[in-house]
C-alpha cells in the first residue's frame, strides 16, 4: 500500500504563534490522528522551528499514544495540561466601577515588568521558559505596535493589585484574548480575580471591539478556572502542552 503524501493544507488548518524566542502550534484538534502524525515531522524539518529556542505543541488531551510517542522521539516533554474557555461578549454584562488601570502610556516599562513578574510568583500554572525581558519582547513581537495599550496594571486606592493584558488576537478582528492575567500574591483570595477579569472582558468589548473571548489556563489552576466559571465562560477544549527546548 502506497504511503499517503503529505498534504500542505494541513498547515492552513493549524495556528502558529511566533515570538522572539518561541513558536507555539495550536488548533491541532482540527486534524485526525494520522494527519497529526504526518504533520509533526514536517513541522520539525522547517528550519525556523528546528532552530527555535522554545517550541510548544498543543494536542488534544485525549490524543493517541502514537502522537505522544512521536513527540517524545523529537525530544518533547509534557509541560502542562490546559483548559481553554470561550465567552460571547454581549451588552448584558455592563459592570459598574472597577479598578484603576494604567497602561504603558502612563507607566514606565520597568515598573510594569516589576508588577508582572510579581504577579507570576506562586502561580499554579507551569512556569514560562522565557525570562521577563524575553516575555516582554514576545508581547511586542506578537501584539505589534499597539502593545502598550494592552499592558495594564490594576490599582485599588493607589495600591497595585494585579496585571491584565487584553488584546485582539493577531490575524483576527473580533477575537478577544488576555495575554497574561494575574493577581499579586498579597491580594489573592479576596475575590479580586473575578472583578479584574470581568473588567478585562468589558475592556475587550468596549475598547478593543471584541465580539467573543478565548481564555486558557493550566488544569491545576483552580482559582482561575473558578474565575472563568464565575464570569460565564464555557469550556471549549482541553489540551496537553508539549515543549521542546534547544
Amino acid at each position: 500500500m502506497m504511503k499517503k503524501a503529505f498534504s500542505p493544507d494541513l498547515m492552513a488548518r493549524i495556528k502558529m504563534i511566533k515570538g522572539e524566542n518561541f513558536v507555539t502550534v495550536e488548533n491541532t484538534k482540527n486534524l485526525t490522528n494520522h494527519e497529526l502524525i504526518q504533520l509533526i515531522p514536517y513541522l520539525l524539518r522547517n528550519s525556523s522551528i528546528k532552530t527555535c529556542k522554545n517550541v510548544n505543541i498543543l494536542v488534544d488531551s485525549q490524543c493517541s499514544k502514537e502522537v505522544v510517542s512521536l513527540l517524545k522521539e523529537y525530544e518533547f516533554t509534557l509541560h502542562d495540561e490546559t483548559v481553554t474557555v470561550q465567552k460571547v461578549l454581549d451588552e448584558s454584562s455592563n459592570m459598574q466601577g472597577g479598578f484603576t488601570l494604567k497602561d504603558l502610556h502612563e507607566l514606565p516599562t520597568a515598573e510594569f515588568k516589576k508588577f508582572w513578574e510579581a504577579s507570576m510568583e506562586g502561580s499554579l500554572n507551569s512556569p514560562s521558559s522565557l525570562n521577563i525581558d524575553e516575555q516582554m519582547r514576545s508581547v511586542e513581537v506578537e501584539l505589534g505596535p499597539n502593545y502598550k495599550k494592552s499592558c495594564m496594571v490594576a490599582y485599588e486606592n493607589g495600591t497595585p493589585i494585579g496585571v491584565t493584558m487584553p488584546h485582539i488576537e493577531p490575524g483576527t478582528l473580533e477575537e478577544g484574548r488576555i495575554f497574561y492575567f494575574g493577581i499579586l500574591p498579597s491580594e489573592r483570595g479576596k475575590g479580586k480575580s473575578k472583578l479584574l477579569h470581568q473588567q478585562s472582558l468589558e475592556i475587550l468589548k468596549k475598547d478593543f471591539n471584541a465580539s467573543y473571548y478565548i481564555g486558557s489556563t493550566g488544569h491545576n489552576n483552580l482559582p482561575m478556572l473558578k474565575t472563568f466559571q464565575n464570569n460565564g465562560c464555557t469550556v471549549l477544549e482541553r489540551n496537553k502542552v508539549f515543549k521542546r527546548k534547544n
